[in-house]
């Protein structure tokens, strides 16, 4: 029985994975996507607040700035075209603090850069949006929603399929060997279920995506450490204190857009994420422990070198996710009127940070191809937010750097 093989091969099915192979079979390519989990975005992208960003936070001129702005757009107009749950509420970011207003200033600036249209409030015309939130001034943006990224991750899925292309889910990649056959160079991506041929392949792989570059032969150039964001609901009654998205002003020391509050798409209110190593890559609660992946987290030179220089925010963001007293005193800076009673579990989502060995937390999308044309192995090492609001654009980007083809927006 021969091996199959496709124009090019996606290892990974969360939605920037399915997107990329959306945007190929729309040019016309023969396509697989392998998925070692039983479901499509059972990681990242179906255990997020489900944010549809902006592009406001990013530096300009990065991936994350052009793509994301282009991202939003699409992925609205995706939600419309699939009448998938979605809607555009807009979002204040709320400076608490003195200090947070120069800050604020930048975003304001960034945005305009960025194309993302903005509006400063004062306190009273913050309140005028949100009622019950509590600062010195904030900016408004309009152009942000609330979607479900599973919901959309599957309908991409549905497309590829209806469009030729094939889904092989619960098939680990165990590797990928590049070579050169007497017609023209491809890729073995191999698995316990049999082995797959690809002219092209990309590697999307989330959580595992250093091991996969590393199983293909290449050199990441960086680990990834997983950080485990946890999540509170708020009670009916509080609920009531939040119409929409209220966010904070995010330290620029880190990744990390800091504990905010949203009205999901089912309506209901959720605060957080706070920020703390998980204890093993798909470590979605304390209680999820693999040894061997936390030690390897443990003494990545780069990893110590973030924990050396940050580790003041470390310990309150630990100490934010074992007590409900620390949680509520940061949702308080912006929305006093929460208390601790009206806090419940509610889920935790786990994210993919790149970090090289000197301690720098990449904080743009990180996309590393290995070789170039037939045979190559495009590799996305860093994808965490804004990646399944500029999921759409991802994927035609990967697209044009492995083939020259880009089908364009949908």
């Amino acid at each position: 029985m021969s091996t199959p093989r496709y124009d090019l091969v996606v290892v990974g099915g969360g939605i920037v994975g399915l997107a990329t192979a959306h945007a190929a079979v729309r040019s016309g390519l023969s396509v697989a996507v392998v998925e070692r989990e039983s479901r499509l975005a059972s990681h990242q992208t179906g255990n997020n607040s489900n944010v549809i960003h902006s592009g406001l936070y990013y530096a300009p001129g990065g991936l994350k700035a052009r793509l994301a702005v282009a991202g939003c757009a699409e992925t609205v107009a995706f939600c419309r075209e699939h009448d998938l749950p979605h809607q555009v509420c807009g979002k204040l970011v709320v400076a608490t603090e003195p200090e947070e207003l120069p800050r604020l200033a930048e975003l304001e600036r960034r945005g305009k850069v960025n194309g993302v249209a903005t509006r400063r409030l004062d306190a009273a015309g913050m309140r005028e949006r949100e009622p019950h939130v509590r600062g010195l001034e904030a900016l408004w943006v309009p152009s942000t929603g609330i979607c479900d990224y599973r919901a959309i991750a599957e309908k991409l899925g549905e497309l590829v399929v209806k469009e030729g292309g094939e889904i092989h889910l619960g098939r680990a990649v165990t590797g990928m060997v590049r070579r050169e056959t007497s017609s023209r160079p491809d890729v073995v991506v191999r698995s316990a279920q049999g082995d797959l041929l690809g002219e092209r392949v990309v590697v999307c792989g989330g959580l595992r995506c250093d091991e996969l570059a590393r199983a293909a032969g290449a050199d990441p150039g960086v680990r990834i450490i997983p950080f485990r964001g946890e999540y509170s609901g708020l009670t009916e009654e509080a609920a009531d204190l939040v119409r929409g998205l209220i966010y904070p002003v995010p330290d620029p020391a880190f990744p990390f857009l800091g504990v905010h509050a949203t009205r999901g798409i089912d309506g209901h209110v959720h605060a957080g994420p706070n920020a703390v190593l998980a204890l093993a890559r798909e470590g979605y609660s304390w209680g999820t422990v693999k040894p061997k992946e936390l030690l390897g987290s443990l003494v990545y030179p780069g990893m110590l070198r973030v924990a050396k220089r940050h580790w003041r925010y470390g310990l309150g963001e630990v100490h934010r996710s074992l007590s409900k007293a620390a949680m509520v005193t940061q949702i308080q800076r912006m929305l006093p009127e929460v208390e601790a009673r009206h806090l419940t579990p509610a889920g935790a989502g786990v994210r993919a940070q790149a970090v090289k060995p000197d301690g720098t937390l990449v904080d743009d999308f990180l996309l590393v191809e290995q070789g170039r044309g037939a045979g190559s192995i495009l590799h996305v090492l860093n994808a965490p937010s804004p990646a399944a609001t500029a999921a759409l654009p991802i994927g035609r980007e990967i697209l044009e750097r492995l083939t020259g083809d880009n089908p364009g927006p949908l």
